[in-house]
């Protein structure tokens, strides 16, 4: 996955943008096996995704306050946490419903937005702020026409999104899960690639 920058600017052509994207049984990159990415933006210039199914004992978020300073400690509100990507792993990016914006947010779809600033983690300490969301620690990157070769390579395979499946939390049957939405067994996937 090549670094770009995180929020990559939308354009009518997003193809994917609010979309998922579930690995392959074939994903030859350990840091994606059987993972379940939001795609946050998908342009031209590149694509920027979290994974949603790679949760984190630490830091807590309460342990995560008081590194960044955000009262009150403790929350009167817990976020899950997860391992949004490889790149850029020290900063967050907190992926929730659009019924809370901030300055900052980047509109994803009509129902979910990405916030990295520190306005929502405050919010949500405080016991408000949006209905639904998650804090992913780093993200996944794509290079201009990169995600778009994996595609065309059978990597990954476009799955529309839900909230059950964006904020549902049920991590360890994510990937069954998103697979299920498409009507698609994974025992019944083949592990090669193949075109015809």
């Amino acid at each position: 996955m090549a670094q770009r920058n995180p929020i990559v600017q939308q354009s009518p052509n997003s193809f994917l943008t609010g979309q998922l994207l579930i690995a392959m049984p074939a994903m030859a990159d350990e840091r994606f096996a059987q993972s379940v990415i939001y795609l946050c933006a998908h342009t031209p210039e590149g694509a920027m995704g979290l994974v949603l199914n790679r949760p984190v004992a630490r830091p807590t978020f309460e342990e995560l306050l008081k590194q960044l300073k955000v009262d009150p400690v403790p929350p009167a509100r817990e976020i899950r946490m997860y391992a949004g990507g490889p790149v850029d792993s020290g900063r967050g990016f907190v992926l929730h419903t659009a019924d809370w914006t901030g300055d900052g947010s980047l509109m994803v779809d009509d129902g979910v937005a990405l916030t990295a600033s520190l306005d929502v983690l405050k919010v949500i300490a405080e016991g408000s702020g949006p209905r639904e969301c998650l804090l992913a620690l780093g993200y996944a990157g794509w290079g201009p026409g990169q995600l778009d070769r994996e595609l065309q390579e059978n990597a990954w395979l476009p799955v529309p999104a839900d909230e059950a499946l964006v904020f549902g939390g049920d991590h360890g049957t994510q990937w069954r899960r998103a697979l299920a939405k498409m009507k698609i067994d994974p025992l019944l996937l083949s592990p090669s690639a193949g075109h015809a």
